[in-house]
């Protein structure tokens, strides 16, 4: 009698298969996510998620256009990073005190603690609201943009799309529109203004600045004093 020596495929296992599945899956999305992020390190952005929004609701009336951070005067960027996210040079996309100091402040008076970059990720790529899903996109997003652009290059990207009023995108179109001169010609009082609608830019107006926005304004002339004026951001 012949006995026939036959070997059955072994069957790949489960776990195996998985790892290999979800290996291959996290590096399409590294790609995409790269192909999404590293251009605009040198490059324009073209668009952003918010500024098509606006496009949308604004019926295509948006007022934008790009200019150098070289081009922009001293007192916006510190203006800004005053107003908005005073640590911006030392952290690396968050700021956790001001996070924990925002949860333990009553609901009734809670304020943001998203850093420039947070608002950078979420102004290119995401959609306004609180959802859980937003907020965990726009941390996956900060951190790949901390990671490979420098900071001097989040702060001129974010002056460029960031908005001030409605459909007015960037510095260069508050400055044209709201007080009739080139960014490089904003005084300190008038890159104040501007920094202090970020909040809620189509709400608050720079141009006709409320009581609140005035204040505000001083509020944060003052701290950009108390930083050391533009100096604070020579080293980015």
């Amino acid at each position: 009698m012949i006995h026939a020596n036959i070997s059955m495929p072994v069957p790949k296992k489960p776990k195996k298969r998985f790892r290999r599945y979800a290996a291959t899956a996290l590096g399409v999305v590294m790609l995409v996510s790269m192909a999404l992020t590293l251009p605009w390190r040198w490059i324009a952005p073209p668009t952003t998620a918010f500024i098509l929004q606006g496009r949308l609701h604004h019926k295509g009336r948006i007022h934008q256009r790009w200019v150098p951070l070289n081009e922009i005067s001293l007192a916006l960027p510190i203006a800004v990073v005053a107003a908005e996210d005073q640590k911006f040079p030392h952290h690396h996309g968050f700021d956790f005190q001001s996070l924990s100091e925002a949860l333990r402040e009553d609901r009734r008076h809670r304020r943001g603690a998203s850093t420039i970059s947070q608002q950078l990720a979420k102004n290119l790529y995401l959609w306004p609201g609180r959802s859980v899903l937003r907020k965990a996109l726009e941390a996956y997003f900060t951190v790949i943009i901390e990671f490979t652009w420098p900071k001097r290059r989040i702060l001129e990207v974010y002056l460029n799309v960031v908005e001030f009023g409605p459909g007015v995108y960037g510095v260069d179109a508050a400055s044209r529109l709201f007080f009739g001169k080139h960014p490089s010609r904003i005084t300190s009082h008038e890159a104040a203004l501007l920094a202090a609608v970020l909040p809620s830019p189509k709400r608050m107006s720079a141009h006709r600045p409320s009581e609140y926005v005035r204040k505000r304004a001083f509020e944060i002339e003052a701290a950009v004093r108390a930083l050391g004026g533009p100096g604070y951001l020579a080293r980015l």
